[in-house]
């Protein structure tokens, strides 16, 4: 059984959420603040985060910094604002998904699983693609830029395993996606994990094809 850790400071929320997600399927820890959150993220080590942007004691932002320095778990973000730049903004430190408030349970389920299937996704054992200066190995999961080890979420991971596997073909936003197994994700999500992808790997090894998406130059 998957382990979701639910962070929100609305009561009513976490009930709600935590109730469905049982019935779902899923056991759920709660927390109502970044501050707590962090301490029950170290003991009870959850295979997804849901999290609330704007709580007391510790915001969703600072959580995120924090905690993508100890885990790469997969964090969706539960967001009442409506102004993309507080999401974009969470996605680039780090973030998977995000689900706008409201939010009806069959989505936020539907996107629970589709970043897990991400996360859990397991490839042929050994398979190693190289290129400009990248080694990634889709067996252990491991990214080395020379001999930097590079930490990538699952997103991210996913994302740079697809545009290697067949580089100089160009990807469009939604072919992405969709390999990315996100049906459910916008496609401004994948600017987002280009650019962080490009802030950790040679910049020059992501390229934008104006009009239609991206590709790997080798």
């Amino acid at each position: 059984m998957k382990t979701i850790l639910l962070v929100d400071d609305s009561a009513n929320i976490r009930l709600m959420v935590s109730d469905y997600l049982s019935e779902a399927g899923y056991r759920v820890v709660t927390a109502d603040n970044g501050r707590d959150a962090l301490f029950t993220a170290r003991h009870e080590k959850p295979d997804l985060i849901l999290l609330d942007i704007m709580m007391p004691e510790m915001d969703g932002y600072t959580f995120i910094k924090t905690f993508r320095k100890e885990r790469e778990t997969p964090i969706i973000l539960l967001t009442a604002k409506l102004d993309e730049t507080d999401k974009v903004i969470g996605l680039e430190l780090g973030a998977d998904d995000y689900v706008t408030k409201p939010f009806g349970m069959r989505e936020l389920v539907a996107r629970i699983r589709a970043v897990l299937r991400r996360a859990e996704h397991t490839p042929t054992m050994g398979e190693v693609l190289r290129g400009g200066g990248i080694v990634l190995d889709r067996g252990s999961r491991t990214v080395h830029v020379g001999d930097e080890t590079i930490s990538l979420t699952p997103s991210e991971f996913d994302l740079l395993a697809i545009l290697m596997e067949t580089p100089e073909r160009v990807f469009s936003r939604g072919e992405l996606l969709e390999k990315m197994a996100n049906d459910t994700g916008v496609e401004r999500t994948i600017d987002t994990h280009v650019s962080n992808l490009r802030s950790k790997v040679p910049e020059e090894s992501i390229e934008t094809v104006f009009g239609v998406g991206y590709r790997f130059r080798p």
